[in-house]
C-alpha cells in the first residue's frame, strides 16, 4: 500500500495535516509563511526527530517559493523570481569560502534536465579568482554537471565525492528535478533546503545520499518538480488514502510544455544561485556574465 510521493515538504506537511485535522498540530515542526519579491514562500523547519519521522525529511529547514508570475510572463518576473531565490538560500549558506555547484540529473529525458542546464547558466568563477586579480572580489564557484550512472558507469555521488576531496568546497550547492503531489505546483515552484539530497528519490530511484555526513561540508539541495506520480494524481482525485489496486504507481505526469518550462526554471535556479554567491552583483551583470 502506497502513500502520496512528494519531495515538496510544505505538501508533506499539507498531507499530514490534512490526515490528522486542522485541529490537531503537528509536534516537531514549524511551518510559516511569507512573501518574497511578490512571491509565496513557505517555510518548513523539521526541528527534531518527531517531526523528522512524521514528514519523512530530515532535520533543517525547507523553503519552498512559488513563481507563478513566471509562467505568466508578468513584467520583471524573472528578475524578481532570481532575486527570490537567491534572497531565500543565502542564508543557508556560508559566508566566504569556496562553492561547488552540482547539476543532477539524466541529459536525455527532459523532465531530468533541471540540474543540467542549471549548471550551464551558474556563473563559474574559481578559475578567474585563482588566475586574475581582477576578479578576486568574486566568491570561487565550481560546477559540475554529474550525469548519472546509466550514462557514465559511475554513481554522481562518487564523482562529486572525489572532486569535493579535491577542491574541499566550503559547501555544495546541489540542483536537481523533484516530485510534487500536484500538477499545478510542476515548473513553477523552487525548494531550497539545508539537508542535503538524494538523487533520484522523486521517482524512487534512490541512490548515493549527498550529505553533510557522505560529504564532509554542508550540502544545499535546490530542487524543482517537474513530475507527478501518476497514482498520486488519482489518489486526489478520486479522494483516496492509498493506491491499492489503482494504476500508474510506476508512471509519471509532467506538462505538455515540459522543454520551455524546464529551460525557464534552470535559467532561474542558475541565476538565483549565482546571485546567492555573488550578492554584489545585480541580475543585468549577472547576463552580461553567464550568457
Amino acid at each position: 500500500m502506497g502513500q502520496r510521493r512528494t519531495d515538496l515538504a510544505m505538501e508533506a506537511h499539507a498531507l499530514w495535516q490534512e490526515q490528522a485535522g486542522e485541529g490537531e498540530r503537528l509536534q516537531g515542526v514549524r511551518a510559516r509563511e511569507e512573501r518574497v519579491q511578490g512571491f509565496a514562500a513557505h517555510v518548513v523547519d523539521v526541528l527534531d526527530q518527531r517531526g523528522a519521522d512524521a514528514l519523512g525529511k530530515p532535520q533543517g529547514r525547507y523553503v519552498t517559493v512559488e513563481l507563478d508570475g513566471l509562467l505568466r510572463r508578468e513584467e520583471d518576473s524573472f528578475a524578481r523570481a532570481v532575486q527570490a531565490v537567491a534572497q531565500l538560500l543565502q542564508p543557508m549558506l556560508p559566508p566566504t569560502g569556496e562553492a561547488l555547484v552540482v547539476g543532477l540529473g539524466n541529459r536525455a529525458i527532459t523532465p531530468d534536465l533541471v540540474g543540467p542546464l542549471a549548471v550551464e547558466h551558474t556563473l563559474v568563477t574559481r578559475h578567474l579568482v585563482e588566475g586574475l586579480a581582477q576578479f578576486g572580489h568574486l566568491r570561487p564557484v565550481a560546477a559540475l554537471a554529474a550525469g548519472v550512472l546509466a550514462t557514465t558507469g559511475v554513481e554522481s555521488g562518487r564523482l562529486i565525492q572525489a572532486l569535493a576531496a579535491q577542491l574541499r568546497p566550503a559547501c555544495i550547492v546541489a540542483v536537481d528535478a523533484l516530485a510534487s503531489r500536484s500538477v499545478e505546483r510542476l515548473c513553477r515552484t523552487v525548494q531550497l533546503s539545508d539537508t542535503g539530497i538524494v538523487p533520484g528519490s522523486g521517482v524512487g530511484n534512490h541512490r548515493m545520499a549527498l550529505s553533510r555526513e557522505t560529504l564532509g561540508v554542508p550540502v544545499l539541495a535546490v530542487g524543482a518538480p517537474t513530475v507527478v506520480d501518476a497514482s498520486t494524481l488519482i489518489m486526489d482525485l478520486l479522494g483516496r488514502q492509498d493506491d491499492e489496486g489503482l494504476p500508474g504507481r510506476e508512471l509519471f505526469v509532467t506538462p505538455r510544455e515540459v522543454d520551455s518550462r524546464v529551460a525557464d526554471l534552470a535559467r532561474v535556479i542558475g541565476y538565483g544561485v549565482s546571485l546567492a554567491l555573488n550578492p554584489e552583483l545585480s541580475v543585468e551583470e549577472l547576463t552580461l556574465l553567464v550568457e
